[in-house]
């Protein structure tokens, strides 16, 4: 009996041990249970990716042949290029999560054309495989109006920029892949942070009477008839350096005027200027590793011309629901900017935006993190139907110009009689419309109504199609930053529904919070405005260049929509991809003849100079020195290169240091014309007041075409000024 104790004190503990485990395994399943069935009420955490991102930036020059072709912008086609006045550069920005890979590209170009972003996808492909393509690349345009055209392949653009010119869009393409190699090649860990504010003296809305008929419960909402609103994203090594940065704020670039005909990256383009000339001291423009961009967003009814329109042969007010003048038209009725002229208004706009940025650069510390996601549908834009309630559909229509859309805007007028806010067509117009292209069919005047249609694009196909049917739409998102890349103009309110209807979506799974929507306009393929439906019924510019119908705006809510909730849902690779976009291959024209040998005064050199410099200068004063020329067209590809310098002497070394070029603010590059195949090329230098006193020249660099033989043959040239003095006193002591 005492041996059998120890057994069964063993049998005791066997059974409490296993109750206890049974017990246990009980409870174990009940957590996992309601653990499963809470997951499945809430829906999945966001992931977090490990901190930090991987973050490449890259700028690179994309300026193209700076004279003779058309600036794209005004559809001007005697508004052709005749010098710099800055250059223009693409700016990239790659960030990756360790799972996805993003890249933003804001480029000084007046947008982004279909074609261009096609070759760019190309050449990615040709260098990347499948590492950069149409779902996880951006392509945005600043909107200069004083960039060179050229690089669309549909008919109405390629009639008004005199044909389709590799020698436009080869620039673009080498620059904008250039500037994605740079950031590519410098990928490395490091932060994102993001700030916004507001900037309240840079901006007007240029249509306040089509704003005005959107519902006013709508417009108490916003304080402004603009976006004020600044984004700023910071990018930083993992030290905390700054390595870039990241800016979006609404307002059209044309504080230079129609009147220009200097290339010039306009007031966005300053602004990058500005905040990288301060990161990269010491460095000449388009040198340095921080890169700045500065983007477009929903500027469609947002002008920098803050003084207003007037009719400028009487200096009263133009009309305000046409914005026309009693003698004259809308030709006489034109907006000014802040400053004595666009020069200087392009100064302080770029200035205001600059400070606004480096401000809200300077105070970032909310952090950007979390998963980065991509998504993008090709859709026919020309018939997109839409439930607008219970009871109604709506649909897009094939794209059509309004009248209205010939008389231009107040910062840019039309050149013949027509007027903004037209809802009736004119007959002589029609008749000539008519006689040329053809009439509008029925269906596209009904589905447009109350447009009176100009031009029926849409059923215009000879020799390629006049507008785009298959459109771009597409959404990245960095964590809680959602950039919804539009392929237009977007007026204010247009774009203030598209982000609230964006960020509806992606809040709506619970997996996004606090999330910041952004608009990067003129982004992929252009297609002129987008207004809501209410101002299309006003038809001013904005309206009558609103190309899918009244139901424009409607159609893309519903497209941005599905990919917000597919990226919300994390079911983005379910989205069909849509129908491809042509590329075409024959029936481009270019009606711009190839440059010709250029001539030069007899007994004389190219690069000999024509007006010499002065002896002496003050800061503050403009330097000017005219050469003997050659056509720029000749120079091939300017990318990298200058066509000018700003030397100055050091006496230490007897050497001369370049302290501007002709991407520098203070050089303006002017080429002109003359008779019997001959040009000047005059430099004019604007002395800042910060310019050290000392000695200087200015070179002017080029190339002239001449025969030899048979045959043509381009030739570099160079030449010099005399040495000048910059002093802050005339006198010698």
């Amino acid at each position: 009996m005492a041996g059998r104790k120890p057994c069964g004190g063993v049998s005791a503990l066997e059974a409490v041990l296993a109750v206890l485990f049974v017990l246990m395994t009980a409870v174990s399943v009940t957590l996992i249970t309601l653990m499963a069935t809470w997951n499945s009420q809430t829906g999945p955490e966001p992931t977090i990716p490990p901190t930090p991102y991987l973050i490449g930036v890259g700028r690179a020059d994309c300026t193209g042949p700076p004279a003779e072709i058309p600036l794209m912008g005004y559809a001007n086609p005697q508004q052709t290029a005749a010098g710099i006045h800055t250059r223009l550069y693409s700016r990239a920005f790659i960030i990756d999560d360790g799972r996805r890979r993003v890249v933003f590209v804001t480029a000084d170009v007046g947008m982004i054309s279909q074609r261009l972003r096609l070759e760019v996808l190309q050449v990615l492909q040709v260098k990347y495989g499948d590492l950069y393509r149409q779902e996880n690349v951006v392509l945005s345009g600043t909107h200069t109006h004083s960039g060179p055209a050229g690089y669309f392949q549909y008919t109405l653009f390629m009639i008004s920029s005199k044909g389709f010119m590799k020698a436009s869009i080869q620039p673009l393409v080498n620059g904008i892949v250039k500037s994605i190699d740079l950031a590519h090649g410098s990928i490395k860990p490091g932060r994102i942070f993001r700030s916004r504010g507001e900037l309240d003296d840079s901006s007007m809305n240029r249509s306040p009477h089509s704003y005005l008929k959107n519902p006013e419960e709508e417009r108490e909402r916003y304080q402004w008839n603009t976006d004020k609103k600044v984004l700023v994203l910071k990018f930083t090594d993992l030290d905390g350096d700054g390595i870039g940065m990241l800016s979006w704020f609404a307002v059209h670039a044309v504080s230079m005027n129609s009147t220009n005909r200097l290339v010039s990256s306009d007031n966005l383009g300053h602004a990058s200027y500005l905040l990288e000339q301060d990161k990269n001291r010491g460095q000449l423009p388009g040198q340095g590793s921080f890169v700045a961009g500065f983007s477009s967003s929903n500027l469609g009814d947002v002008s920098p011309n803050t003084k207003g329109p007037i009719c400028t042969n009487t200096g009263l007010p133009c009309d305000y629901l046409n914005s026309s003048c009693p003698v004259g038209g809308t030709k006489m009725c034109k907006a000014f900017g802040p400053g004595d002229d666009m020069f200087d208004s392009t100064r302080i706009i770029g200035l205001n935006v600059y400070r606004k940025a480096k401000e809200l650069y300077a105070r970032a510390v909310e952090e950007v993190t979390g998963s980065l996601q991509s998504a993008h549908q090709w859709v026919n834009m020309t018939d997109v139907s839409v439930q607008i309630n219970d009871t109604h559909t709506v649909s897009t229509c094939k794209p059509a110009l309004g009248h209205s859309f010939a008389a231009g805007t107040t910062d840019g007028g039309g050149e013949l009689n027509f007027t903004q806010g037209a809802v009736e067509g004119d007959p002589f117009w029609d008749g000539i419309r008519d006689a040329l292209v053809g009439e509008p069919s029925n269906q596209t005047q009904a589905c447009h109504h109350p447009k009176p249609i100009l031009f029926s694009t849409g059923e215009m196909n000879w020799p390629l199609p006049w507008h785009p049917q298959i459109v771009d739409v597409q959404i990245i998102t960095i964590g809680s930053v959602a950039v919804v890349a539009v392929p237009g103009e977007m007026t204010t309110m247009s774009g203030r529904r598209l982000r609230e209807a964006v960020r509806q979506e992606l809040q709506s799974e619970g997996a996004f919070r606090d999330t910041e929507v952004v608009i990067a306009g003129l982004s992929n393929v252009y297609t002129h405005y987008i207004t809501t439906y209410e101002e299309y019924q006003v038809q001013r510019y904005e309206g009558a260049s609103t190309i899918y119908g009244p139901h424009t705006l409607s159609a893309y809510l519903q497209r941005y929509r599905g990919l917000a909730r597919a990226i919300a849902q994390d079911r983005v690779s379910e989205l069909p991809l849509g129908p491809r976009p042509p590329f075409f291959q024959e029936n481009l024209f270019n009606l711009l003849p190839a440059p010709t040998v250029d001539r030069k005064p007899e007994n004389s050199s190219f690069g000999d100079v024509l007006q010499q410099v002065y002896p002496v200068y003050r800061q503050g004063d403009v330097v000017s020195v005219t050469f003997i020329a050659g056509n720029p067209r000749n120079s091939g590809d300017i990318r990298d290169n200058t066509f000018v310098t700003v030397e100055i002497h050091d006496n230490r070394t007897d050497t001369w240091e370049i302290v501007h070029t002709d991407a520098s603010w203070e050089t303006r590059f002017h080429w002109l014309k003359g008779s019997n195949q001959r040009s000047n090329a005059t430099i004019e230098w604007h002395v800042p007041p910060s310019a050290p006193s000392g000695s200087y020249r200015i070179r002017h660099y080029g190339h002239y075409k001449h025969r030899v033989g048979w045959q043509t043959v381009i030739t570099a040239y160079q030449g010099a000024s005399d040495v000048f003095r910059v002093s802050a006193s005339f006198y010698y002591h």
